[in-house]
């Protein structure tokens, strides 16, 4: 008689990841992920916002800012991030980008450490503060569309502390947010589709823009400065002085002719440095983050090359083009008056709708100025959510963030949770803002994260690579590291104007603490489970 018995059934080895794929969808084309870079870059924000520090210059290093060198040193100084991330993305083709790559170096104690302070947390506090900042932009254009008279979208554009209005701005920014994490948790791909039109529209409102400028010449500038009515603003915050006496009333000859210049211009260009690479250059890894969802080896190869060359030209060519109609002298020295660059929001966007001479024209601009806002949160709600799901799928955070609606095919998990941290930040930010703005200070952390990458990418050439991309990648990496150090030293060299503060340490340093305290408690949580969760660290996750 045959022998039937049968071996006794083996049980089922614990698996190392969640699951064998992460259930995404490859939806992101070539121009996607160029979208979601330049839209992480974020230069229609920092063309709007350059004023708010260009009256601290002269008083920390002296006068001689010239914003066309400032952003041609910045992408030159960025290459090595570029050259890091164009050959670490095609290595490690993975939702999570820079997450998986550090993490895979360096281990899961302190890849998932430095990820989660450098991207996960810092990200939603800038998050937070975009939302405001898109708020702002609403409120300013409306003002100025009125003709400095409307005291109610004034206050919409002013800081809770300075004057605004925190109610109806953390509601304006809680349903913009909300709508679009709406729209991605329904439909993922829309929310790719969606990232692509407002960079396209914002693109394109940024080229109307110049071309307006460029149009109107430099005679329409001398005109609206010399009609808009300025004068030194009593509202001065205390310690700040202006380039004339309270009440001066500010014309064109009025602000040129207060204008020196040291004739130095590499020190002020070190001094901004900090906000050129908290808003624009370093910021290529949306792209590379969301790797596994692109269509085609093209995209992946060449996002982050044109993505960054796209930004130079369009960063470099506003400022050529503010410098050519409006003049070094007033351009430079409006930016180093509290009163025109705050109090009267004065910046690339505005003054281009303050020469447009038509009001449909003015405010075509002035929405392209609020579409890069909210361009910043559409790409941030779709790459945020893909770091939680590739921390998740680790079991570094918890499993369930990791999971994607069978319905609608988006980790709904990863965008509820980043919904709820955001809109608290918001409200914080919108009633303490004088305090909670020391966030942005927070950017010091994506500063000390990108120093690891470049140390990161040092440690894969030398381990993996031979030959000519061996030397590229880590020569690359090191200068990587170099550069970010700089940068993070020029954070806190200057505190006081980067909003770095006990908070802001804190913030930091409790970022850090938080992720190695829950990447130790995973790690014991499911080592009583049967699973070594270090093990997903020696080797690439699924697709």
């Amino acid at each position: 008689m045959p022998d039937t018995e049968q071996a006794d059934a083996q049980p089922a080895q614990p698996k190392v990841f969640v699951r064998e794929s992460t259930g995404m969808v490859k939806n992101a084309s070539f121009f996607d992920t160029i979208a979601l870079n330049l839209s992480n870059m974020s230069i229609g924000a920092l063309l709007g916002v350059i004023g708010l520090y260009g009256y601290m210059v002269p008083s920390m290093v002296g006068a001689g800012l010239n914003l066309v060198y400032t952003c041609i040193l910045g992408f030159i100084i960025a290459v090595p991030q570029f050259v890091v991330y164009t050959m670490m993305s095609r290595r490690f083709p993975r939702t999570g980008g820079d997450y998986v790559w550090i993490s895979r170096t360096f281990g899961g104690f302190w890849g998932s450490s430095l990820s989660f302070m450098g991207y996960t947390l810092e990200t939603t506090a800038y998050l937070a503060l975009i939302v405001l900042s898109t708020v702002f932009a609403i409120g300013a254009v409306g003002y100025i569309q009125s003709g400095f008279t409307s005291s109610a979208l004034l206050n919409l554009s002013l800081p809770g502390n300075s004057g605004g209005t925190p109610l109806p701005q953390f509601a304006i920014g809680a349903i913009v947010f909300a709508a679009l994490i709406a729209i991605n948790v329904v439909r993922p791909k829309a929310g790719y589709k969606l990232v692509s039109a407002l960079t396209l529209i914002g693109i394109g409102t940024l080229v109307i823009a110049i071309l307006t400028l460029l149009w109107a010449g430099h005679a329409a500038v001398v005109n609206y400065v010399n009609s808009a009515g300025w004068s030194v603003s009593s509202y001065l915050p205390a310690g700040v002085t202006d380039i004339a006496q309270v009440g001066t009333p500010l014309t064109y000859s009025t602000i040129v002719n207060s204008f020196t210049s040291s004739g130095n211009w590499i020190g002020p260009a070190l001094f901004l440095m900090p906000l050129i690479f908290a808003f624009a250059y370093p910021w290529v890894n949306a792209g590379p983050a969301v790797a596994s969802e692109i269509k085609g080896k093209t995209a992946l190869k060449w996002n982050v090359p044109i993505s960054a060359v796209i930004a130079f030209v369009l960063l470099t060519s506003s400022f050529a083009t503010l410098y050519y109609v409006g003049g070094v002298p007033f351009i430079d020295q409006s930016f180093r008056s509290w009163s025109i660059s705050v109090y009267y929001t004065f910046n690339f966007w505005t003054l281009a709708m303050g020469v447009a001479g038509n009001p449909i024209l003015s405010w075509v601009i002035g929405l392209g100025w609020i579409v890069w806002n909210v361009g910043i949160l559409a790409y941030g709600i779709i790459v945020i959510s893909r770091y939680l799901l590739a921390q998740s799928f680790d079991r570094f955070l918890p499993a369930k963030i990791s999971s994607v609606s069978p319905k609608f095919g988006s980790p709904m998990v990863a965008h509820l949770i980043d919904l709820v941290a955001t809109i608290t930040l918001v409200g914080l930010a919108a009633y303490f803002y004088g305090t909670v703005s020391a966030l942005f200070g927070a950017i010091i952390a994506a500063m000390v994260y990108f120093m690891f990458i470049g140390l990161t990418a040092v440690a894969h050439a030398i381990k993996r690579e031979t030959g000519l991309a061996r030397a590229v990648l880590g020569v690359s990496g090191i200068l990587d590291f170099v550069v970010f150090a700089f940068v993070a030293y020029e954070f806190v060299a200057n505190p006081m104007v980067w909003s770095l503060n006990d908070l802001t340490y804190g913030f930091v340093i409790f970022s850090f603490i938080f992720g190695a305290a829950i990447y130790l408690a995973s790690k014991r949580f499911y080592q009583n489970r049967g699973i070594d969760i270090s093990l997903a660290y020696k080797e690439l996750p699924p697709e």
